[in-house]
């Protein structure tokens, strides 16, 4: 088999012509004779008919010269994007010393007959420190009101009210850690009795709370055993990586709290307060973060040559960004190693600059070359290491790729052996894992490069130069922000569920994206131009739909079937009309869910649909509306669709 020819230009002969003949009417309008009798049109054919030959031409240039062209222009293949995600340690018993992770601990998924295990390594160092309860206080609601310590009355075996005779919003039950815990996952202990006190357990109007240098931060809860303080039970928290000591009822402590929140749509209320017996307050694990990728140690390049322009591999590759700065050393006379900076180019380096460059996907390592300049002298750019001279590598992370995309509790293999360490667990998918760049999308990147030429001009420039900085989001948008403002809207790439359904916390941007973006367009931006870079809005839309199965087909299977065409459908990533996201600022219609839940198999009719604007941070619903209008940055969410499925 042949290999294919690439076709980069797809313009033929009569598409030059009539191409050309639309110029002529809006650049000499009265030039009026188009006909193939005039002397004009047959000069248009000639031309066009010679660069026919050339396009022809240009069509066979095989891939490896038209990567060589590409590399003239300075534009090289973006690496794999490493997917990244949270690791939680699980200690196997509370320790009365610090338990430290280090950085760079592996954890993998378990390897099967097919395929092998993928490897994610921790970024950061995580140190599980020992807590104890030090102090329990008592806050009200009102505004300004001082908590009070109730600690005393505990360690008497008095019961301490949690919260106000009847609870209202804001009153907070307030838990002193004997030392700050940060990234830590904190078990509380706490004896209630055993009574209802109005609400549904599974779903209490609480949120706990930890102090932080930005204040009170929202926390994560593992796990509720006391169903909202109506039974005993163990509470687990995820306490944020910013969690300081603090003071609060005089006391200096790391604080904790659970506070009572207004009740959403259908979520009830405390008509009681519950009545805390005993509490008791350990670590029992911590979180680090992770990324898709393994460690390599130091590693010895070879010997300089004392020339420019030198170029060494690599052991592994590719090389991920955002890890551990990439650093390579030279060996001085006095032995000490004497460390070269990465840069992007040579462009602004001089010949004294310790600079080097690293290609990411191939694992190239490159020094500044020479170059001969007009008037004949040689400019060097950037350093050159001296003749014999030993050149290594510190260590470096290798890895990356979509493969890294693992769901939860898929990474449960501790490969670095730690003390205390039962087992590892990642509580969320992994996410921003994306292949290489391939040839055939470096070529239309290159056509837009030479057009750009690295400014930032019109609303496809923002778009193409934010996504040369980010590769690993899933999709960009410029909006206008008005007077001379620009927003660029970034979505992340997020994995669903299996059926669609998107987790909401996943749609959020690390502040190192979008700092790392703003700061590539604004280097790049016109003078006096107003920069955002945000991610978009998005509008919750819940659907309500009453379906009838056809005879013979189960309710059941039809239901999820509806559910998951709902969430596919009403979706940033993968959802619209042509299933590759749903359109910035598209109004939904509940015609157009009508016609998708009539497609859906099973389905003999749509007796009802009707949709409910939702408000994703407060999860609350709307009115009921036959259209949802969205604005320009905005994006559709799905939340917590209802669908009924009566027997046909």
């Amino acid at each position: 088999m042949t290999l294919p020819e690439p076709n980069l230009d797809d313009r033929r002969f009569q598409d030059l012509v009539d191409e050309a003949k639309r110029m002529v009417q809006q650049r000499c309008p009265e030039w009026s004779d188009h006909n193939v009798s005039d002397p004009g049109v047959t000069l248009i054919e000639a031309f066009a008919h010679m660069t026919d030959q050339l396009i022809y031409r240009l069509n066979r240039v095989p891939d490896k010269n038209h990567l060589a062209f590409l590399d003239l222009i300075g534009l090289t293949l973006h690496p794999p994007a490493a997917a990244r995600t949270d690791v939680t340690f699980w200690l196997s018993a509370p320790q009365a010393q610090t338990v430290r992770v280090w950085e760079g601990t592996e954890v993998a998924t378990h390897r099967t007959e097919t395929e092998e295990a993928v490897v994610f390594s921790t970024v950061g160092e995580l140190a599980v420190v020992p807590v104890e309860l030090a102090v329990l206080a008592v806050a009200g609601g009102e505004p300004g009101a001082v908590a009070a310590d109730r600690g005393p009355e505990l360690a008497a075996g008095r019961g301490v009210p949690c919260f106000s005779g009847v609870p209202r919003p804001g009153d907070a039950l307030l838990f002193g850690l004997s030392q700050a815990a940060p990234s830590c996952v904190v078990a509380l202990r706490l004896d209630f009795p055993v009574a209802g006190h109005g609400i549904d357990p599974e779903h209490p109007p609480l949120a706990w709370e930890a102090w932080t240098g930005e204040g009170w931060t929202r926390c994560e809860v593992d796990r509720d055993g006391t169903g909202g303080f109506n039974r005993p039970g163990d509470v687990l928290i995820q306490l944020p990586a910013g969690h300081l000591a603090s003071v609060e009822a005089r006391q200096r402590a790391g604080w904790l709290r659970c506070v009572v929140q207004a009740p959403v749509a259908g979520q009830r209320t405390y008509s009681a307060t519950p009545e805390l017996l005993a509490a008791e307050v350990f670590t029992i694990g911590g979180t680090a973060p992770a990324v898709n990728a393994e460690r390599a140690g130091e590693e010895l390049l070879g010997t300089s040559e004392g020339l420019p322009a030198q170029t060494f591999a690599l052991d592994r590759a590719p090389v991920v960004a955002g890890g551990p700065p990439f650093v390579v050393e030279t060996a001085g006379p006095d032995g000490e190693w004497a460390p070269w900076t990465e840069v992007e180019h040579f462009g602004e380096s001089g010949p004294l600059d310790r600079h080097v460059r690293l290609d990411r996907s191939t694992g190239e390592v490159s020094f500044g070359p020479a170059v001969r300049e007009a008037d004949g002298t040689l400019r060097q750019y950037g350093a050159v290491p001296a003749r014999g001279v030993p050149v290594r590598v510190r260590a470096y992370l290798a890895g990356g790729g979509r493969r890294g995309n693992v769901a939860r509790r898929a990474l449960a293999v501790l490969r670095s052996s730690i003390p205390y360490i039962a087992r590892v667990e990642n509580r969320r998918a992994a996410s921003g894992g994306v292949d290489g760049e391939d040839v055939a999308n470096a070529r239309l990147r290159g056509a837009l490069a030479l057009r750009t030429r690295e400014r930032a001009v019109t609303a496809e420039d923002y778009e193409y130069l934010a996504r040369q900085a980010a590769p690993e989001v899933a999709r960009v948008r410029c909006v206008d922000a008005g007077a001379g403002g620009v927003r660029v809207l970034l979505v992340p790439a997020a994995e669903d569920d299996g059926e669609g359904r998107l987790e909401f916390g996943r749609m959020a941007c690390p502040p190192e994206l979008l700092a790392g973006v703003a700061g590539h367009l604004d280097e790049r931006r016109v003078l006096g131009a107003r920069l955002v870079v945000e991610p978009p809005y998005y509008q919750g839309v819940t659907v309500v739909a009453v379906l009838r199965a056809a005879p013979g087909i189960p309710v059941a299977r039809v239901q999820r079937t509806a559910l998951s065409a709902l969430y596919r459908h009403l979706n940033p990533l993968t959802g619209g009309p042509g299933g590759d996201g749903w359109p910035f600022g598209r109004a939904v219609h509940s015609g157009e869910v009508f016609a998708v839940l009539q497609q859906v198999a099973g389905v003999e009719a749509v007796e009802s649909v009707r949709l409910f604007p939702a408000d994703l941070e407060t999860r609350r619903r709307g009115e009921p509306a036959d259209r949802i209008a969205l604005d320009a940055g905005s994006l559709v969410f799905s939340y917590d669709h209802q669908v009924r499925v009566d027997v046909g």
